[in-house]
């Protein structure tokens, strides 16, 4: 059982809980993930670390509520406990020997894109971050990024704060007026990925992604996490949790990703209905 030290909600649908975990805490990198379960019965979810205090063994994870786990998970109280917290796992990202590194995040990315800025930072990097948000009742971490970030720019689809529009927008002004990165990192929804990668592909800048698909074990077995790249002229088949979660943004076939994406939306929309009525009548 792991215990739930501290609580903050950083939106109306993203929770940050901090966990006492301190063996992951110890050996947690930039980039990597822990896979839990809130209770006995519950199932596997995988969540990105998004910061770790070694001092106090803990481990922070930002999660949006939208499922029935995530429902279940965002009930749990400072005080509380949840059933299985296991890692890290996954690759941790490779960041020795950037210099000049542009972070494109967005939503509840933007808490998978923070630790990675952090590290950067630390290391002596230059940090370019833009985060986008559909509004500004929906923006994180605005004060963290700033705080590890060289410039920092936040957009909003419908303009209400920052600038208005995607975040491809202000990252091709940039790449236009001859702006140059050793790396593109990108963190946030599928499509967005997608299309930050279309967008740096005319100026040659390497893009990293990172990838979130289903997961259950964790170790690569089930397959669930399958992801198809093309490289060099050949379609490979890697898998996110012991390959990933970071890969080249210009071999992912992100098409087959969005379509494996919403295989189970339909059934998760159910699950989700029965726990805000289990939550209801309880």
């Amino acid at each position: 059982m792991y215990k739930v030290l501290h609580r903050r909600e950083l939106n109306p649908t993203v929770t940050e809980l901090t966990i006492e975990a301190p063996l992951v805490a110890r050996k947690a990198k930039p980039g990597q993930f822990i896979i839990l379960r809130v209770d006995s019965e519950g199932e596997r979810i995988p969540l990105t670390v998004a910061g770790c205090d070694i001092d106090e063994g803990s481990v922070n994870i930002i999660f949006q509520i939208v499922g029935a786990t995530t429902k279940k998970l965002n009930q749990k109280l400072e005080g509380d406990y949840i059933e299985d917290f296991v890692g890290p796992l996954g690759v941790p990202s490779h960041l020795d020997g950037l210099e000049n590194v542009c972070i494109v995040g967005g939503g509840v990315g933007c808490a998978i894109a923070l630790p990675i800025a952090r590290e950067l930072h630390r290391l002596g990097a230059k940090v370019t971050s833009i985060i986008g948000f559909r509004s500004r009742d929906l923006v994180i971490l605005e004060d963290e990024f700033r705080n590890c970030s060289d410039t920092l720019t936040v957009m909003t689809d419908d303009g209400s704060y920052g600038r208005e529009g995607n975040v491809t927008l202000p990252l091709k002004e940039a790449l236009e007026g001859g702006k140059r990165y050793d790396m593109i990192i990108t963190i946030g929804p599928l499509i967005m990925m997608k299309f930050v990668t279309l967008t740096a592909k005319p100026f040659g800048v390497p893009v990293t992604v990172s990838m979130n698909p289903i997961m259950i074990d964790g170790t690569g077995m089930c397959g669930g996490c399958r992801l198809t790249l093309n490289r060099n002229g050949k379609r490979i088949t890697k898998f996110a949790c012991v390959d990933g979660p970071d890969f080249n943004g210009y071999e992912v076939d992100f098409d087959e990703a969005i379509s494996r994406s919403r295989m189970y939306n339909d059934f998760e929309r159910h699950a989700y209905e029965e726990a805000c009525n289990l939550f209801k009548n309880s």
